[in-house]
């Protein structure tokens, strides 16, 4: 079929659900038991205490909106939050599993659909989605919660059924027990089950009892992403579906022309060239068909548009800005009068680049549109508004907007765009094609890591000025941190709640928030605007706060003639979780102990970093050797991690290393650069990640705890720059204020 040329409705292309629905009051994400006994369509009848569960509907006991219980006697757990890798369907199901009494062999994990008023991140209010470590933050009381009730409905059926008290009946490994010998797994009972009410209220276990909890258990999705079963969105194949890559502009706000469909005729596989809002889309029968096409396709931009800055451009002027006052996101005390007054000062001025997500799946989504509906495939990581951008974008109502939440290799904060771009993209292409003539085929758009690299989101630039004081002991008497970049949450849905007083937080976390006791401390904050595109990315303002902090404290340290951890403990005897990741890293790394020596002409430093981010503690402990030439290689890091009780201490210690690795990646190499508006990295063999031979030698250990479950995905990863560099500087005495390292 000859290529087609087809103009899309007019529609904005940032087309977000309202504020007010998307974020509601703190006060609102506190009713979380209620949300967590919303008992929906997954139940034929329930909705409320007392009410009964049926199983016509679904052949399943299904007594709320997070497990069902077959007949063949699997537990499924619908996991509400996005599993990226960070063990969301193990961890979830751990909690269900627990109080349930399963046996782990017949437990598994399905991603929930979109619905805010069952599955809402009870730490967003009335949204749902993954992000900011909160997943099994918020969720460890409402499943906990789920499996007890599950499991209480089957004890009431099993005592109604054996004539017995229900306290004379005890459940172990997916199995009903009775002294009198009768038994029946959870499947022979799901139909009696069924019929009992859902109990208003239900008592969940002691520490002292758990089987999982805080134990080894199998991750549920590792054997399907072994053999090649895990669906991913690049897994999707649809009957008749069709591949979509789209021609964007090389710069920033940059408009189209036009663009000759005739430069695409008689290259195999090419269905359709469309305008759509962000560009030119080619769609054809396959990826490798499309992709052709649109290296074939003569496209013109607007050189009057666009904007043509650079980076370096940048840097200079958040220099300037960084001369003048701020605005003020923490002001304890006279910082300025008690640093002019102090018997030692010292100043330092940091410099970290934009950087790229860098995920191993590049961006995908598969979507098909018709009159009344819209079903997308993705790697979902914000329901909520996703389904509002969509629905505006369509004109369908949200509910007529089903998503399915599949795998994600990867996202550090990519996949949940607040603009919802790659997504609405997709969705712009079906319905070009549906008022088309054409609607209901199924469309699976794909960015080449050069399209993500070249024209997505970055984590911003930023630039950090420090002053301190020292008193005559050593004692930091004053602190002055001023911060320079682009905010993250401007112009978004999150900007009326998340920016006060023209401070985004996301800018000033782990800075605003410094633990040390320093009576006069004073934080403050630029946010110039720049046309280049903002995310989140994998702990956030955490990924420049925490370096520059504790190499600063670091540097104070030195000047004070004091052992770094000393001089950190000392000023943290009010915040007994920092210490006590401090000394458990300091301990276990053998601090203060003379580190083995290299070969001739090497010299080898250790060095120590502290950070609290998303509730979390970490503390490294990182081993350096440097070369005779400057290069050096991180040989070992010692972790330790605060982070509550750990409900998965395997998955704790793998998202350490991860995050360490992940760190280490933007510390060594992490770099996007801009040139007359056009970033000047496009792929790996530009924007390296770690290799596996560079990977150093790990030792993660948690902080024993009680405490209810903070986050691990992000918390492992603002901690090995700093630690890093504060051995550097132990091996050379060389302090390094910009990122990537480097020692030469």
């Amino acid at each position: 079929m000859n290529p087609m040329r087809m103009r899309p409705h007019d529609a904005a292309r940032d087309a977000t659900m309202s504020r007010r629905v998307f974020l509601k009051s703190t006060a609102a994400a506190g009713a979380g038991l209620t949300l967590a006994l919303y008992f929906g369509e997954a139940a034929a009848q329930a909705s409320g205490p007392g009410r009964t569960v049926g199983t016509a509907a679904t052949g399943a006991f299904a007594p709320n909106a997070f497990l069902r219980i077959g007949r063949d006697n699997t537990v499924t757990v619908v996991v509400k939050h996005l599993e990226m890798g960070q063990g969301t369907y193990t961890g979830l199901p751990t909690l269900i599993a627990e109080e349930l009494d399963a046996a782990w062999s017949q437990v598994r994990a399905e991603g929930a659909p979109a619905d805010a008023t069952r599955y809402n991140n009870l730490f967003w209010g009335q949204a749902q989605g993954t992000g900011g470590s909160t997943a099994m933050a918020n969720s460890f009381e409402q499943y906990r919660q789920a499996g007890a009730a599950a499991r209480a409905m089957l004890v009431a059926a099993a005592a109604e059924q054996w004539k017995v008290p229900a306290d004379s009946i005890r459940v172990s490994n997916g199995v009903v027990f009775h002294a009198n010998g009768k038994k029946a797994t959870f499947g022979e009972l799901a139909d009696a089950a069924a019929k009992q009410p859902v109990p208003a209220t239900v008592k969940v276990k002691d520490a002292k009892d758990f089987v999982f909890i805080g134990k080894h258990v199998p991750r549920t999705d590792s054997k399907a992403k072994s053999n090649g079963t895990a669906q991913f969105t690049q897994d999707v194949k649809l009957p008749d579906m069709l591949t979509a890559v789209v021609a964007h502009a090389p710069r920033f706000g940059q408009q189209l022309a036009g663009f000759d469909t005739a430069s695409v005729q008689g290259i195999p596989g090419i269905r359709f060239v469309i305008e759509i809002p962000t560009g030119v889309a080619i769609i054809a029968s396959s990826f490798w068909a499309a992709k052709k096409g649109r290296d074939a396709l003569k496209v013109e931009w607007d050189a009057k548009s666009g904007w043509r800055g650079s980076s370096d451009e940048l840097m200079a002027e958040y220099r300037r800005l960084a001369a003048t006052p701020g605005k003020a996101a923490r002001n304890d005390g006279d910082a300025a009068k008690a640093i002019d007054g102090a018997a030692k000062k010292l100043e330092a001025a940091f410099e970290f680049p934009y950087l790229a997500h860098a995920a191993m799946e590049p961006l995908n989504c598969v979507a098909r549109v018709t009159a009344d509906s819209c079903e997308v495939w993705n790697g979902e990581q914000f329901q909520t508004g996703d389904q509002f951008a969509i629905a505006k974008y369509t004109g369908l109502k949200p509910e007529q907007v089903k998503l399915n939440m599949l795998f994600a290799g990867g996202s550090f904060g990519r996949r949940a765009s607040h603009a919802s771009d790659y997504v609405l993209e997709a969705v712009s292409i079906a319905v070009a094609l549906a008022r088309g003539g054409r609607p209901g085929i199924p469309v699976k758009l794909v960015w080449t890591r050069e399209d993500d690299m070249k024209g997505g989101y970055y984590r911003p630039l930023y630039f950090h000025a420090l002053k301190a004081g020292l008193d005559g002991s050593g004692n930091v008497v004053g602190w002055h941190h001023r911060i320079v970049g682009q905010s993250i949450l401007a112009g978004t849905a999150f900007e009326a709640d998340m920016v006060k007083d023209g401070i985004d937080v996301t800018s000033v976390e782990g800075a605003s928030t410094l633990p040390y006791a320093i009576a006069h401390l004073a934080v403050e904050l630029h946010s110039p605007k720049v046309p280049v595109p903002v995310l989140w990315w994998r702990s956030v303002g955490s990924t420049h706060t925490a370096y520059a902090t504790e190499t600063f404290v670091d540097e104070l340290a030195a000047a004070a003639g004091k052992d770094p951890v000393a001089f950190r403990r000392t000023m943290l005897a009010k915040h007994p979780r920092h210490l006590a990741a401090l000394e458990l890293a300091a301990d276990k790394a053998g601090w203060g102990k003379p580190l083995p020596a290299g070969k001739p002409g090497e010299k080898r430093g250790r060095g120590i970093a502290v950070h609290e981010s998303f509730g979390t503690v970490v503390a490294q402990v990182a081993e350096v050797t440097v070369a005779r030439d400057n290069r050096f290689r991180v040989d070992r890091v010692v972790c330790a991690v605060e982070c509550g009780l750990a409900v998965n201490p395997d998955n704790v210690r793998a998202q350490m290393e991860g995050g360490i690795g992940f760190g280490l990646t933007a510390a060594l190499y992490g770099k996007i650069t801009i040139k007359d508006g056009l970033v000047e990295q496009s792929n790996f063999h530009d924007y390296p990640l770690l290799r596996i031979n560079e990977m150093p030698a790990i030792d993660v250990h948690i902080v024993p705890s009680t405490a209810k479950p903070s986050g691990v995905g992000e918390p492992g990863v603002p901690v090995i720059a700093p630690a890093v560099a504060n051995a550097l500087a132990a091996a050379t005495g060389k302090r390094l204020r910009t990122l990537p390292l480097a020692l030469t």
